[in-house]
């Protein structure tokens, strides 16, 4: 009896340390994450001190993706011989410059996309890979600081294709006006002033035109996730017929150093690029008939980013 007492009492002690030193255990661990919350807080109070220092701002971020598969005597499939790949890239980068009176901002994306199916029984197929996506971007922002959080500004902005047709056409905007950056990851252009010069070697379809200008740019940071997005939209003076936009957008997340997934999505509507590419088909398409539809392109893979 007194040996059963005895290992009652020893459990009960035992239980009794084991439950202390657990909350012992979880009240130290509060305790540090507490000083690490602490500490991650003045170290991103000090990072705003620094990105908010005059000077350039570099950045790139690219996302990769493809794949590539092969069939032999595959005859479930209707070309049982066959080899398919795709590869894609896009890349944004930027370089800003930030000054206590001025502001410079350039910035260009690129996205190129190749596909391939080759059917090896058909002799006339093409074992090549060839261009599905083909955007690239590239502009440049001017504002002198006229209060805090508006400047007069000029912007240079340029759209084509770069591995096909280059500058056939080509978008050229050059327009002045005000910028709005109510935050620092905000930018607001409005310019009322801007000229749409457009390069082709096409006809009557595409036509420079006098307008307004306006783009909204955001980007921002979210621990390891990465956002950008940018909305450029020209508003014709001379009707819609001549009006267009470009919406991109770029998602990335790092999970290793400067690795990890990517995905990139853009619309566009171009009521001339309709027209021009309508007229391939029927040549008596005119912009009553043609059917402006929605283009777009997305990409998923993996994401590089330099800072």
């Amino acid at each position: 009896m007194k040996k059963f007492i005895l290992a009652l009492i020893l459990m009960v002690g035992f239980s009794s340390l084991t439950a202390q030193t657990k909350e012992e255990l979880k009240a130290l661990q509060k305790e540090k994450n507490d000083s690490i919350a602490v500490l991650k807080g003045k170290a991103d109070a000090i990072q705003a001190e620094i990105d908010a220092l005059p000077g350039w701002r570099l950045k790139a971020t690219g996302t990769i993706g493809g794949s590539i598969s092969g069939f032999n005597n595959w005859y479930s499939k209707e070309t049982p011989n066959s080899s398919v790949g795709n590869f894609g890239i896009n890349v944004n980068a930027y370089a800003d410059l930030i000054e206590e009176k001025y502001f410079w901002k350039n910035a260009t994306n690129i996205n190129i996309g190749w596909v391939k199916f080759d059917d090896k029984d058909d002799t006339s197929d093409s074992e090549d890979y060839e261009v599905a996506t083909d955007v690239f971007s590239l502009s440049s922002l001017y504002g002198y600081k006229v209060a805090k959080n508006f400047a007069v500004s000029a912007l240079l902005e340029y759209r084509s294709t770069l591995v096909n047709n280059f500058n056939d056409p080509g978008f050229l905007d050059v327009g002045v006006g005000g910028t709005w950056t109510p935050v620092s990851n905000l930018v607001v252009v409005i310019h009322p002033a801007n000229y749409n010069f457009v390069f082709s070697s096409g006809d009557a379809q595409y036509d420079s035109t006098f307008g307004a200008k306006v783009v909204a740019d955001y980007t921002r940071k979210f621990g390891g996730l990465n956002v950008k997005s940018n909305l450029s939209v020209f508003l014709s003076y001379e009707g819609s017929d001549f009006s267009n936009y470009t919406w991109t957008n770029s998602f990335s997340y790092t999970f290793w150093k400067s690795l990890g997934v990517g995905f990139d999505f853009g619309l566009r509507k171009n009521k001339q690029e309709a027209l021009n590419y309508e007229l391939g088909f029927d040549p008596d398409a005119t912009f009553e008939t043609v059917d402006n539809a929605l283009q777009s392109y997305w990409l998923l893979g993996l994401n590089i980013t330099l800072d």
